[in-house]
């Protein structure tokens, strides 16, 4: 029933992969690691243990610079859910007891064993991604460490409330694990986003059953290999892969699953939250957005460019943070598209294992042909492309079949267009002049969605002020993606319900309990 302890099983199939023949570059020949892992399964990590899903099916994995399945992850469904959560079950008696010094060393030495494979995980996460490796390499898998050993030492520094009453009775307050949390995670930052909800969820004494995203399993996989170099006991962490409908939904109607944390779109969140609503669980939801940047006359253009052109296609645009509406005050309009266009033209669309290439492959077909619809329909409403558009000209033999998309600028859209207005979560943005603060304020908010924004201007009082009137749940001013782990972050309105990080996420995964002392 078991399977050997390790997550990776060979197929008994041969699987299109890639094969050193198809090699033809010195940057992707270097990694050897990959060539070994073609034609391999993922499979379950329960209780401990690597096994196969109980039905014995699996989805092929396609790396999405190639198109072409390079391993297979297990298909599972409410079987495998159900064995994780008695694993889960289990082991929270212990793990819940275990005192936080010794949670708090083992979550740390996974922090440490992280950035020991730093190269190793970033090659698997650019593959199964399509993100550019440089880009994982600085970003996703450093911040998965940074995320264990962040919760690891806050666990270490919390405080209980204390109340005397009246000279009656003393109160005191109690914060104490939840018992099993579920967790699901999108495929955009598939470790970054896994380790931001295992990592608090278990530093506060709870045991997990995870969902990866079935586009991006591969990291997911090799994180189950570290906490057992790691020592963590079995069933703490139980990672089942497969699709929404056979595993996230039983993973959101389990009985005996109190708490949810979901990272992922809107219309699945709603489905999560309609899930979860009967049952009375602790649901966190974070969703989509269509975040609007603001650059105003006064903006210093040689920060605001570059600052625009990253916040727009950082990950190929799929990054729920991603300005993908630009607003940008009338008198600097044509100098900021022109520079815009000028940055973002040299943009290097390729092979996301090469060292120079800025832009990587959209993660699926299916995702492709979306952004493609939207492009189509921004020039239907009346959108000029003014860069991009298609697929680029020039890609290696090895990536001939791969899912890319050039970065793409688009001008002339009325503002409350459905361009302008569904999130569309790729490297397609538009750029809209305005003519005075209040038009640009009422312009940030006619939307759905408020997760984020940035507001580019060096004048402070504005700052404060239209930072204060946008409906976003993060305002970065004079930057973008400045993260620090001790601040709220989450989204308004159909962004999502809840805040994760620092205090926020302690708090979400713990239960109060007040104690009253008479005197």
């Amino acid at each position: 029933m078991w399977a050997r302890k390790s997550a990776i099983a060979p197929l008994r199939k041969n699987i299109p992969a890639v094969r050193a023949a198809a090699v033809d570059n010195a940057a992707v020949a270097k990694y050897t690691d990959f060539v070994a892992r073609s034609g391999v399964r993922i499979n379950n990590y329960i209780g401990g243990r690597f096994v196969a899903p109980v039905a014995g099916n699996y989805l092929d994995n396609v790396e999405p610079a190639t198109g072409e399945p390079y391993s297979q992850v297990g298909d599972s469904d409410a079987q495998d859910v159900e064995r994780a959560v008695a694993a889960a079950e289990e082991a929270f008696a212990g793990w819940s007891r275990t005192a936080a010094a010794e949670r708090s060393r083992i979550l740390l030495r996974i922090a440490d064993l992280i950035e020991r494979d730093i190269e190793k995980l970033a090659r698997a996460e650019s593959v199964d991604t399509g993100k550019p490796l440089s880009l994982a390499r600085t970003l996703d898998i450093p911040r998965a460490a940074s995320n264990f050993r962040f919760f690891a030492t806050a666990i270490l520094h919390t405080e209980t409330e204390a109340h005397v009453t009246d000279n009656l009775a003393l109160n005191y307050t109690l914060r104490q694990p939840r018992g099993i949390a579920g967790l699901i995670s999108p495929w955009n930052l598939p470790l970054y986003l896994l380790s931001w909800k295992i990592a608090p969820a278990i530093a506060c004494g709870n045991t997990a059953v995870a969902k990866p995203s079935e586009l991006t399993p591969m990291t997911a996989s090799m994180l189950c290999e570290l906490c057992d170099e790691a020592a963590l006991p079995a069933g703490v962490l139980n990672i089942v892969h497969g699709t929404g409908p056979n595993v996230g939904a039983p993973i959101t109607a389990h009985p005996k699953i109190n708490t949810i944390s979901f990272t992922g779109g809107t219309v699945t969140g709603r489905k999560v939250a309609e899930a979860c609503a009967p049952l009375f669980k602790k649901v966190s939801l974070e969703l989509g957005g269509k975040n609007p940047t603001i650059v105003f006359a006064d903006a210093d253009l040689n920060a605001a460019i570059p600052g625009a052109v990253r916040s727009s296609f950082a990950n190929q645009g799929q990054v729920c943070l991603c300005g993908s509406r630009i607003f940008v005050e009338r008198p600097i309009y044509q100098n900021f598209v022109d520079g815009f266009i000028d940055k973002t033209a040299k943009l290097r669309v390729g092979d996301p294992l090469e060292p120079t290439t800025d832009q990587g492959a959209i993660v699926s077909k299916t995702q492709l042909d979306k952004v493609k619809f939207y492009i189509e329909l921004a020039q239907q409403e009346g959108g000029r492309i003014a860069l991009g558009g298609s697929a680029p000209d020039t890609i290696n033999h090895r990536c001939r079949s791969g899912y890319f998309l050039q970065p793409t600028v688009i001008t002339g859209l009325p503002v409350s267009c459905r361009t302008n207005r569904e999130e569309i979560f790729g490297p397609v943005v538009s750029i809209t002049p305005f003519d005075s603060e209040e038009e640009v304020v009422a312009h940030a908010n006619d939307c759905d969605y408020g997760l984020a924004s940035s507001v580019w201007t060096q004048n402070l009082s504005r700052a404060h002020r239209v930072a204060e009137q946008i409906h976003t749940g993060t305002v970065w001013v004079n930057c973008w993606l400045l993260r620090d782990l001790r601040v709220p972050f989450g989204g308004m309105k159909q962004s999502g319900v809840g805040r994760e990080g620092g205090n926020e996420a302690l708090r979400f995964f713990t239960e109060p309990k007040n104690i009253c002392i008479a005197k």
